[in-house]
């Protein structure tokens, strides 16, 4: 049973960290064992206490707090005689998923942020993810150009020691891998991450508590885990406490433990689209994203828990904004006037006392402010995007493209201008009870259509986008043709596109989503990212993620794997070839004493060149990225 389906309550990091601690160096050799059928002998009483039987004369009992959370030491107990030292605590507990930590500065992959979200329902990209090396990634917009910047401070001592504990616990348990990074390990990543907690270094805290859920789904298989997510999650920690213990002092690799709401004065905003918010902890909810005349971006938020059913309910729930009578799908066709506004610096708009609006009409996507998002050539919007990101969330783009076709899961279109390059449109939430799916594959059996797309680029895909909404084009005549009161877009996240939505197109025109016609697979083209060698980096990098130290030393003694840095240089790739080169050689290396004898590997210069091949291979990733947005269409 896997940690997502178990009925035991989840437990602070640090009362895990705590209880693996104390036990001593033979038990902790039984804990992983022990702990792998913990969940399925777990029974949980009427008054919320989960009771797990250990043979004839051990009981471990948790009582979670009034949140269903595991918060403090003595909330687990067990009647054997070693307890609370005993393995059987350590076991239930490790057992347990882990808790959110509501102050950490999570980034989220691929969905956005709530005003206090928990630890994985940010998105960064996320991350994220997303590949930036941290993708603290809120979809969120970014401030007002006059909103100054954060002042650089210098790190305190504990900050500094904070983080190169962290680092070294992240070198462990990286060259470990999966197959060794057990209880132990990650009981050592929970430890420092709660002295980084402490240190007032969420966005570290954030990236190791990724990293540990990462290791937990591998190490239980679950369907939903990727070797690459935890691949990015490692770079992620790496690269962040590697910065912090050098002592660099820029505000983006601290984090912010809360979204500090700073007053804006009076507003006028006018709303864009809706985007679906779902994420893995059960949060589900909706963000409206909005823009004013001069340009800046704003958006508000209603996450909570719930999960599927209330991000599917949230796009028309009330806007809880300084008493405005609206509710988000109003929103997003419509503007409010705010005075009194606070807005935090990804420009999520508060709701304080003292926040009044007023509603206003809605624009339409041709007239300003919305119709500078389709002025510029799309490759310019995604360039900017790349060279300013700094792990939040790309920006919103706009551009007029005319269908191509479905390839696979993907819409193929071309950006309508000279030269405009094939583009990808990628569902922006692939869960099937959400229509963004369902809207991308009844476009797809219309080639030739012209419409108007607001999406996010997917920065870790060739010239990707994931829409979020989309509208007819105005003055073409094979265009969208929308209800009125839909104000000229659909949200793709909650309005369905019918067949009378559709310019008419034979019999068919007016058949539904479920008998639509399946449209003809369209070529896809080459694609500069994935046919280039750099998967060869890749591979290496998830190998040692995988199988830790040792299965990278062991590609190294392979002939084959050595002679596959031959395509890297020969397409001009030597800086990645170098990197992978010196990544399996020191993976390879064994130290030896005065007397010859060979001795422990350090874990940190291991680390030192996984990382540096990892942030070399998102550099030329992120490269071929913006290249493939700029291309000449593909013939």
């Amino acid at each position: 049973m896997s940690s997502a389906d178990t009925p035991l309550p989840a437990v602070a990091p640090e009362v895990l960290a705590e209880a693996v601690e104390n036990l001593t160096a033979r038990l902790r050799k039984k804990l992983d064992a022990v702990t792998a059928s913990c969940a399925a002998a777990a029974v949980r009483e009427p008054d919320g206490r989960v009771g797990i039987r250990f043979g004839e004369d051990a009981v471990v009992t948790l009582r979670p707090g009034p949140e269903g959370t595991l918060t403090r030491a003595e909330q687990a107990v067990c009647s054997c005689l070693l307890a609370p030292r005993c393995l059987h605590r350590a076991a239930a507990l490790g057992a347990a998923p882990l808790a959110d930590t509501p102050l950490a500065d999570t980034p989220l992959t691929d969905t956005p942020l709530a005003d206090t979200p928990p630890a994985e329902a940010l998105p960064v990209g996320a991350p994220p993810v997303p590949g930036e090396p941290a993708r603290p990634r809120g979809p969120g917009t970014p401030p007002g150009p006059e909103t100054p910047a954060p002042p650089e401070r210098a790190l305190t001592g504990a900050q500094t020691a904070a983080a190169t504990a962290l680092w070294e616990a992240a070198a462990e348990a990286l060259a470990a891998g999966v197959t060794a990074g057990g209880a132990v390990v990650q009981a050592e990543l929970l430890r420092a991450a709660h002295t980084a907690r402490l240190a007032a270094l969420p966005r570290a805290e954030a990236a190791a508590l990724r990293v540990v859920r990462g290791l937990r789904a591998a190490r239980e298989r679950q369907a939903a885990q990727r070797l690459g997510d935890l691949t990015e999650a490692f770079r992620e920690l790496l690269y962040t406490t590697a910065l912090l213990a050098s002592g660099s002092t820029d505000p983006a690799l601290t984090g912010t433990s809360r979204r500090a709401y700073a007053p804006g004065g009076s507003l006028r905003v006018y709303g864009l689209c809706r985007e679906p918010v779902l994420s893995a902890t059960g949060y589900g909810g909706v963000v409206t994203h909005l823009l004013a005349p001069d340009g800046a971006r704003y958006s508000v938020a209603d996450v909570r828990p719930g999960g599927l059913a209330r991000a599917r309910g949230a796009g028309s729930a009330s806007v809880a904004l300084g008493g405005a009578a609206l509710d988000h799908a109003g929103l997003a066709r419509g503007g409010l006037r705010i005075a009194g506004a606070t807005v935090s610096p990804e420009g999520r708009l508060g709701a304080g006392r003292g926040v009044k609006a007023t509603p206003l009409p809605g624009t339409s996507w041709s007239d300003a402010p919305a119709a500078a998002l389709f002025a510029r050539p799309a490759a310019e919007a995604v360039a900017d995007g790349l060279a300013s990101q700094d792990g939040a969330e790309p920006a919103l783009l706009g551009c007029d493209v005319a269908v191509v076709g479905a390839a696979g899961e993907h819409l193929l279109v071309r950006e309508a201008r000279p030269d405009g390059p094939l583009l990808r449109l990628r569902a922006a939430h692939p869960h099937p009870e959400l229509p963004h799916a369902d809207n991308l594959r009844r476009l797809a059996g219309h080639p030739g259509l012209r419409i108007r797309v607001l999406g996010r680029p997917d920065l870790d895909r060739a010239a990707t986008l994931r829409p979020l909404a989309v509208g007819p084009v105005p003055g073409a005549d094979h265009t969208l043709r929308l209800p009125e009161e839909w104000l000229g877009r659909a949200d793709l996240g909650y309005d369905r596109l019918q067949g009378q939505h559709l310019p008419p197109a034979g019999p068919t025109s007016d058949t539904t989503p479920d008998t639509a016609p399946a449209a003809a697979p369209a070529p896809a083209g080459p694609d500069p990212l994935a046919d280039s060698p750099l998967w060869r980096v890749r591979r290496l990098l998830e190998t040692g993620v995988a199988g830790g130290r040792r299965a990278v030393a062991e590609s190294a003694r392979d002939a084959d794997h050595r002679s596959g840095y031959g395509p890297l240089r020969r397409a001009g790739f030597t800086a990645a070839a170098d990197c992978a080169a010196a990544l399996a050689a020191e993976a390879d290396r064994r130290p030896r004493d005065a007397f010859g004898r060979l001795g422990d590997p350090s874990a940190e210069g291991y680390a030192r060149a996984w990382l540096a091949a990892a942030a070399h291979l998102s550099a030329a990733e992120r490269s071929l990225v913006a290249a493939s947005w700029a291309s000449p269409p593909l013939t």
